[in-house]
């Protein structure tokens, strides 16, 4: 084996696979590190929205994602809130992702993350540039200005070797050993909560709940638990389930009943058989830093949180398309290191408000409704509230992460964030949009490296020339004239991620210029 590679990855799950594959697409030699010769079975991860699926798309394997959990003829992937339990006359949808779909080039998934993973798995296979060593862990890192030297043991054996790269990058989960050994902080936000994780059969469950057509996660909010969620999520459509809720600190599967949980979450008794019964701390932490000299941190390793939402393993996806292209640049000569810098102040900021703007608010609002409004106290008031709450939306339409403000996403004010708001106009620091919701025959133009979507001949002439000069690829594909009436601009120049990098009307050679430099932080504008 070759023990001398451009990057290493510490983690080979979804995350660091996909960023493995993101770089050995761009001829980046890549070593991906990984513990577990086999997806753990755990069903997480499960709800992978259509950005995700545009990654995958990006990494040649759409298909296969989306045909490696099927779901069956009314199945459905939407969501539902519920109040006091699961069979409550007082429900409505919740976070249903199909409401922001015309946004996007692809359709969303819900498979669980051992299933992705496989799919990732085998992409990575077909990449020569890509080496995976399954049964492997980071034992000790060493950093100089030059390099990087990553020595792992083998987890059921003897075995150790020194592996050698130009850059580290820990994908190795919330105990992230390349964030400790590389000397990144967090910050925690603990909310001294034991939460519980079930994984059970019931086909009875399943028949209960065909009241609700479509669903495949369910929130239920309940009094006696403070606006914390009792959440239940299909794994296999008619059968399989994963439940979380908050149990008191010392819970184990020997002393606590949670059949009798599970029952009192329904609102009735029902046929079940157990899986998997673990626990995990509720807790959001977010490194200060995703990056110390030659080290990088993504996935759980920069930000962990509680499942809800479905924002964790989406959020690791994009950190990968995020930093992949910006070191690939470094590597292949036409990125500085202010570029390789940019992924922390575009991607933290982004998960800072996550978990500010929807998961800690989630709880936040709970706590307040349950608070202040019960159907035994008060029904009129309660139902008026609980109305407000089913039409303020279904909780995706808000969430629309940015990189506003971002130093290489020239012209921009504010600071990335994951609020905003979805529109077809390009704007930049915001994903490219489809052109109109008939419009995404765009997604077959784009290019792997920048791309100029332009209807002047001129200012694609001047963009090319400044591409040439800096020695950044740029594709240039016939356009649609109609593409541009909905975008409402006449140029776009997308980033390698399908971010905007800067549009406009009009454009000099000398513009071009500084706009390209900006956007691989050669030069601010």
């Amino acid at each position: 084996m070759n023990d001398s590679f451009d990057v290493v990855i510490n983690g080979g799950g979804p995350v660091g696979l996909g960023l493995a594959i993101e770089l050995g697409q761009r001829g980046i030699r890549v070593c991906v590190v990984e513990r577990y010769p086999e997806p753990q079975p755990i069903p997480k991860g499960q709800n992978l929205t259509q950005r995700t699926s545009e990654h995958f798309r990006a990494w040649g394997c759409e298909n296969e994602l989306h045909s490696a959990h099927p779901i069956p003829k009314g199945g459905g992937i939407g969501g539902m809130t519920a109040y006091g339990t699961l069979l409550s006359d007082h429900t409505y949808d919740w976070l249903n992702r199909s409401n922001v779909k015309d946004y996007y080039f692809a359709p969303n998934a819900r498979l669980p993350q051992y299933a992705t993973e496989r799919v990732l798995r085998a992409r990575a296979a077909e990449i020569p540039e890509i080496t995976v060593l399954y049964g492997w862990y980071g034992e000790s890192l060493e950093m100089t200005d030059t390099a990087v030297r990553l020595t792992i043991e083998e987890r059921n054996g003897n075995g150790r070797q020194v592996i050698e790269a130009d850059y580290v990058v820990g994908c190795d989960g919330s105990r992230s050993f390349i964030r400790e050994h590389a000397g990144i902080s967090e910050t925690l936000s603990d909310h001294n909560r034991m939460m519980a994780l079930l994984v059970f059969r019931s086909e009875e469950l399943h028949d209960l709940l065909t009241r609700y057509p479509g669903k495949a996660f369910y929130n239920v909010l309940h009094p006696d638990y403070e606006g914390y969620w009792l959440f239940f999520g299909r794994v296999d459509h008619g059968l399989s389930w994963f439940f979380h809720a908050p149990v008191p600190y010392g819970t184990t599967a020997e002393n606590f009943d949670f059949r009798s949980l599970l029952h009192k979450a329904v609102g009735q008794e029902f046929a079940l058989e157990f899986d998997h019964i673990g626990h995990w701390d509720l807790r959001v932490s977010l490194a200060d830093s995703y990056r110390a000299g030659r080290a990088f941190i993504a996935g759980d390793a920069a930000h962990s949180h509680p499942p809800y939402g479905g924002y964790g393993i989406n959020t690791g996806f994009e950190d990968a398309r995020n930093l992949g292209w910006k070191l690939a640049a470094k590597i292949n000569g036409w990125g500085s290191d202010a570029l390789l810098d940019s992924y922390s102040a575009e991607r933290q900021p982004v998960f800072a408000s996550t978990a500010r703007d929807f998961i800690e608010n989630f709880i936040r609002e709970d706590r307040e409704f349950l608070n202040n409004h019960s159907p035994t106290k008060d029904l009129s008031a309660f139902e008026a509230a609980w109305k407000a709450r089913a039409e303020g939306g279904s909780g995706v339409e808000d969430f629309e992460p940015n990189y506003e403000g971002s130093p290489i996403v020239p012209g921009s004010q504010g600071t990335p964030s994951a609020k905003g708001s979805h529109s077809f106009v390009t704007r930049a620091g915001h994903h490219l949009p489809p052109a109109g919701p008939q419009g995404r025959d765009v997604g077959g133009a784009m290019g792997r490296d920048f791309t100029l979507l332009c209807a002047d001949p001129d200012a694609a002439g001047a963009f090319a020339h400044a591409a040439n000069t800096l020695g950044v690829p740029l594709k240039a594909p016939a356009c649609t004239a109609g593409w541009f009436t909905s975008w409402e601009r006449r140029i776009v120049l997308v980033r390698p991620d399908g971010f905007v990098a800067w549009s406009g009307d009009s454009c000099t050679s000398e513009t071009a210029n500084d706009i390209l430099s900006a956007a691989i932080a050669r030069t601010k504008v």
